[in-house]
């Protein structure tokens, strides 16, 4: 579903889009708040029960919402690199070096919030990573990024294995300018393989929103296409894992439905290669991440097809979602805090309350976010300068 014609925002995707103007898919924004709200669940609600069982927030959204953030990532940059339309020569030099800028300021953002210390790692400098990985993967046809994908899946998590004994082990999750300056390698390790959202491997998640961004989302074609491919790997990835980890660990149904879950199970150690076939939450293993790629097409195909029909309620998602960037730095701020630290549900109430409100009444008050502003500023005028000086 696209905002009427008349809208005053047309970018395609906040702070990323070019110049040029062209409606919104209220859907993509809609699937981003929605990652949005879960990712703050998982970092303020309880991981598990009174039972000792893992909580339904955790069991929808732990380890599939930074995922669903990850592949819409992709999905922006294809919109701002020509869409379905593929860019070639100066248009697609510019449209890198919009996105390589775009990373940069996206990184420090991230550098800077580390200093904040929420408690909870921070996606946006492994952001930042992942989008400079992209740059030379822009001009590649959705099906090239699609096979991408599967490799990014595969082999990542194989060299992750391989190198993570070689690597230091950094001392904060969360990089900084200042780790960054006194162990420029310790940090690099740490974005690329050792931190929480390891850019090589998830990669697969770019990727795969890039040969989604490059498809039309607009039609019906391309959304059951989207449910369809998403529901086959979601399903047989968990199938696949509980067989192997049935037949190689010999554990049993309750103990694999508990591992898949909530990546609990003392036997099987993260360092080895036998973790390779576990689909566990944050795991980055194979398995875990073609699932994962799965989760996030259902969610985004699923809004796309209730965008129809249900479009009031994807308005009032999609505010929020076109201004994550400033809603997620917020809620990493507020936690910072320790404000409702013990009263883990009025905080998030409070946040996705006032994340879906700022989101309208910033919306139609002042237009994009302030950090998207910022981003998307200084994106453009890169971008354009290469492009010497038109929009392409």
């Amino acid at each position: 579903m696209t905002e009427p014609a008349g809208a005053a925002d047309r970018t395609i995707a906040a702070g990323t889009g070019p110049p040029a103007r062209k409606p919104r898919i209220l859907a993509v924004d809609a699937a981003r708040c929605l990652a949005l709200i879960g990712m703050m669940g998982v970092h303020v609600l309880p991981e598990v029960n009174f039972k000792d069982e893992p909580t339904l927030t955790w069991m929808l959204f732990a380890g599939r919402a930074s995922a669903l953030f990850a592949l819409l990532a992709g999905v922006s940059l294809a919109f701002s690199s020509g869409g379905t339309r593929r860019l070639t020569g100066r248009p697609l030099a510019a449209a890198r070096t919009g996105v390589a800028v775009r990373a940069v300021v996206i990184m420090a953002i991230g550098l800077l919030l580390g200093y904040a210390d929420p408690g909870v790692d921070i996606i946006l400098a492994f952001y930042g990573a992942m989008f400079l990985l992209a740059v030379p993967l822009l001009g590649l046809r959705p099906r090239t990024l699609a096979i991408l994908a599967a490799v990014f899946a595969l082999a990542g998590p194989v060299l992750l294995l391989a190198l993570r004994p070689l690597l230091p082990v950094p001392d904060n999750d969360n990089p900084t300018f200042s780790t960054l300056a006194e162990d420029p390698f310790l940090s690099l390790g740490q974005l690329l393989f050792t931190g929480g959202y390891p850019a090589v491997p998830w990669m697969a998640y770019m990727c795969a929103g890039l040969a989604s961004g490059r498809m039309d989302l607009r039609s019906r074609r391309t959304t059951v296409l989207l449910l369809g491919f998403g529901f086959v790997l979601a399903a047989g990835c968990w199938l696949v894992s509980g067989l192997l980890l049935s037949v190689v660990e010999d554990l049993s149904a309750g103990e694999i439905v508990r591992l898949l879950v909530d990546g609990y199970d003392p036997d099987i150690s993260e360092d080895s290669w036998w973790w390779l076939i576990a689909a566990s939450p944050y795991s980055s293993m194979p398995l875990e991440l073609l699932h994962t790629i799965g989760t996030a097409m259902i969610a985004l195909g699923t809004l796309l097809a209730a965008g129809r029909h249900l479009h009031q309620v994807l308005a009032v998602l999609a505010p929020a979602g076109s201004m994550t960037l400033t809603l997620y730095s917020a809620h990493l701020l507020f936690l910072a805090t320790g404000m409702l630290g013990a009263r883990p549900f009025e905080s998030f109430g409070l946040q996705v309350g006032a994340a879906l409100v700022a989101g309208v009444l910033w919306r139609n008050l002042a237009g994009a976010g302030p950090l998207e502003r910022l981003v998307s500023a200084a994106s453009n005028q890169a971008r354009n300068r290469v492009a010497g000086g038109d929009s392409p």
